[in-house]
C-alpha cells in the first residue's frame, strides 16, 4: 500500500492537531522509509519478480526488521517515546504510535503472505489485496481521499504558502502511485532502494506546508483516554 498510508497520516491531524503533518507522515511511512536503508546495508532483501502479484513486481522475501509484527510494534513504541520526550504532547505520542502500527495492518491487508509475525519465525500473514488491481486502486484512493477530506476540513491556511504549498503535495502522491502501477519493474534491488530513499522528501515538504496551516475546531477523541 502507498497512498493509503498517507491517507491515515492526513486523517490523524484531526486527532493530534498540535503534531505536524510532517511528523504524521513520518509515522505512517516510517518502516518504508527505513526499509531502503536496510536494503542498502544488506540487512533486508527483496527480489524483482514480475508477476509476483498483479500490483507489484516485488518479492518481499526478507524484511523482518522493518515489516514483522514485532518489528512494527518496536518502531511504533520507539517513535512515540522519542516524540513524547521531545514534545511532551501525550496525545501526539499515542497518535504517532498508532500511525506507525497502522502501516503493518494495511500492509497485512495488501500483501500476499510475506509478513512475519516474529523475526526468525515461520508464520507469515497477508490477505493479498494486491492480487487485484481494481480492488487495490479502490481501497488506496478511498483511504487517501478520506484522509485528505478530513485534513482539509480540520485545518485552514494561515498565508499564501499554507494555501498553495499543500495542494501540489496532495496531488503528487497519487501521481506517484499511478506511475508505480503503470511503470516498468525497477532494474535491480539496489536501484529500487536508492529510488525509495526519495520518499523521505515528502516529510519536510509536509512539515513546510503544515507550518503555514492551523488546526480548526477541537481534536477528535483518542480511545486511550485523556491524552491532551
Amino acid at each position: 500500500m502507498f497512498i493509503g498510508h498517507f491517507g491515515v497520516g492526513l486523517a490523524a491531524k484531526r486527532a493530534a492537531p498540535k503534531t505536524s503533518l510532517g511528523t504524521l507522515f513520518l509515522s505512517v511511512q516510517l518502516v518504508d522509509l527505513l526499509w531502503p536503508i536496510f536494503l542498502l546495508l544488506g540487512l533486508e532483501h527483496v527480489r524483482i519478480d514480475p508477476g509476483n502479484t498483479a500490483v507489484t513486481p516485488l518479492d518481499f522475501y526478507d524484511y523482518p526488521i522493518t515489516h514483522s509484527l514485532v518489528g512494527a510494534a518496536a518502531w511504533s513504541a520507539g517513535l512515540a517515546i522519542l516524540y513524547f520526550v521531545v514534545r511532551q504532547y501525550p496525545r501526539g505520542a499515542w497518535v504517532l504510535a498508532g500511525g506507525v502500527f497502522s502501516h503493518w495492518i494495511l500492509d497485512a491487508i495488501s500483501h500476499r503472505p510475506d509478513l512475519l509475525l516474529v523475526p526468525g519465525g515461520k508464520t507469515y500473514v497477508g490477505l493479498g489485496l494486491w492480487n487485484s488491481v481494481p480492488a487495490t486502486v479502490a481501497v488506496e484512493f478511498g483511504l487517501y481521499l478520506t484522509g485528505l477530506f478530513i485534513y482539509v476540513r480540520s485545518t485552514t491556511w494561515r498565508d499564501g504558502i499554507g494555501r498553495y504549498a499543500f495542494w501540489p503535495l496532495a496531488l503528487i502522491l497519487p501521481v506517484f502511485f499511478v506511475a508505480s502501477l503503470l511503470g516498468p519493474p525497477p532494474p535491480s534491488a539496489r536501484a529500487l532502494a536508492v529510488f525509495s530513499l526519495g520518499g523521505w522528501l515528502f516529510v519536510p515538504w509536509a512539515y513546510w506546508a503544515d507550518r503555514h496551516r492551523e488546526a480548526t475546531g477541537k481534536p477528535a477523541p483518542v480511545s486511550t483516554g485523556s491524552l491532551a
